[in-house]
């Protein structure tokens, strides 16, 4: 009796937990829903009362002109270039970092360590001015160069931090083994410790893919040239002063969403297990 009672709990309780996040799902998902369903739709349908979900007939000319509008393969080239690129600095440098604080002994380490992770609370409207001056004293401005390079010379402190909780967690004898065998520092970094560590840099790449992918500001203030936007800078064209164009905005919008989703989906599995893995353990 006490079993059955106990079994009945249960189900109820998996039934309640099923639904909640059943319709938790949903609610996230209706941005999506409408901004997908926005760019299927005319302009005088979209702002209809009561509004509609589904249009009567999908208005794919929407595509077409942000297709066209904005010159939207050219700015999706310049993304991913500038993406891969700050992903590629951002994963490599932030590890290389990381490997130095988990696995090096050096005066004040501990000091350099928290100073690094004390960059974290400085806001980027603080910086934003005198860096903006140091770029363009140096004739960086208007080019990728302001967007890129910097990655190369230090890393993400957040992403430095995860990783760093990645390394502390492996064995010591990993690197003992190496260096028996002759190995130096940088040998049993790239041949131990970065494929091993797979799952965190994934993670990692993927917060840098998204982050990048979606940036509007860094464009906004170093580029000039239409034909070296972005695409979140070519998608603020369908802003004007006096008009939105809400259907080729929002059909543009679900275009460079994609690479996002995809990207995640992808690499979901590794995802999970990086954030556990490096979040927990240290």
């Amino acid at each position: 009796m006490f079993t059955s009672n106990m079994k009945s709990r249960r189900k109820w309780r998996n039934i309640f937990l099923y639904f909640f996040l059943t319709l938790f799902s949903v609610a996230t998902l209706l941005p999506l829903i409408w901004m997908i369903s926005t760019s299927l739709k005319s302009g005088d349908v979209i702002f209809e009362m009561p509004p509609r979900f589904l249009p009567d007939g999908f208005n794919w000319n929407n595509y077409s002109r942000a297709i066209e509008e904005i010159n939207f393969f050219v700015l999706f080239k310049n993304t991913t270039i500038i993406t891969l690129l700050q992903m590629l600095s951002n994963v490599f440098v932030s590890a290389l970092v990381a490997y130095g604080f988990a696995r090096f002994d050096f005066r004040w380490k501990t000091f350099w360590f928290m100073l690094m992770l004390s960059t974290i609370m400085i806001p980027g409207e603080v910086t934003m001015i005198p860096v903006f001056i140091a770029f363009s004293k140096i004739g960086w401005v208007d080019s990728i160069k302001p967007l890129v390079i910097p990655g190369f010379f230090g890393g993400s402190p957040v992403f430095i931090f995860l990783l760093r909780q990645f390394f502390l967690s492996m064995p010591k004898e990993l690197e003992e083994s190496a260096v028996i065998d002759g190995a130096n520092s940088f040998k049993i970094f790239y041949r131990i410790f970065l494929p091993l560590s797979i799952p965190a840099l994934i993670t990692i790449g993927i917060f840098s893919f998204q982050g990048s992918w979606n940036d509007l500001l860094g464009p906004l203030i170093y580029l000039n040239s239409t034909d070296k936007f972005t695409l979140t800078l070519g998608l603020s064209m369908f802003k004007g002063m006096m008009k939105v164009e809400w259907g080729p905005l929002m059909a543009g919008s679900i275009m460079a969403l994609l690479p996002v989703l995809v990207v995640f989906f992808i690499a979901q599995r590794h995802f999970v297990e990086g954030v556990k893995l490096s979040g927990i353990k240290g």
